[in-house]
């Protein structure tokens, strides 16, 4: 049964068992809707493993989505730099989806980035998933760059959006010059 947007708990805490499972999740449903290998597995894996040994609370984020005591589904942004961020690991259980879940993790992931003053987001995708592809450029990501791919263990194309943001950054304000007090 497919839940109510209102009934998923999204959490931005790392769990004991939430690394196994995101690749887990992953690895399956990138198996089984598009004939992914266990490479795809790996990638998954080292890359959650780059994120938690470089996380840093105020420039990091994930997000756990769940719903009936288990994991249906993930995002995450990590720090490229000082002013840019990639976003990763966005996936939706196919039972989950078409709740506006997808849109909702978007928001909180711009709402983020847009706080901590990064000044570009991207991720990489494949050309594969087109409803996906939608939800990034209805956020304002722009295909940036594409290639051909077999880093999965199948010919495909992986793609590159980015979004660049304004400058929100608050002003400096101007130093105060000391009063006397005579």
């Amino acid at each position: 049964m497919q839940p109510k947007l209102a009934d998923v708990d999204v959490r931005t805490d790392l769990r004991p068992g939430d690394i196994g499972a995101i690749v887990q999740m992953h690895g399956a449903l990138y198996g089984s809707e598009h004939g992914f290998g266990v490479q795809f597995d790996a990638y998954v894996a080292l890359g959650l493993h780059e994120f938690y040994t470089a996380y840093d609370p105020d420039r990091d984020r994930v997000w756990i989505c769940e719903h009936g005591g288990g994991m249906i589904g993930s995002m995450l942004v990590m720090h490229r730099g000082s002013d840019t961020a990639q976003l990763r690991y966005f996936l939706i259980r196919p039972e989950c989806r078409g709740i506006g879940l997808g849109g909702r993790l978007m928001e909180l992931g711009m709402q983020f980035v847009r706080e901590r003053g990064y000044h570009s987001v991207y991720l990489w995708t494949v050309d594969e998933l087109p409803v996906a592809s939608a939800l990034y450029r209805k956020h304002g990501f722009t295909l940036t760059e594409e290639k051909p791919s077999t880093a999965f263990g199948k010919p495909l194309r992986e793609q590159r959006y980015e979004l660049v943001l304004p400058d929100v950054r608050p002003a400096t304000p101007s130093p105060r010059l000391p009063t006397s007090r005579s």
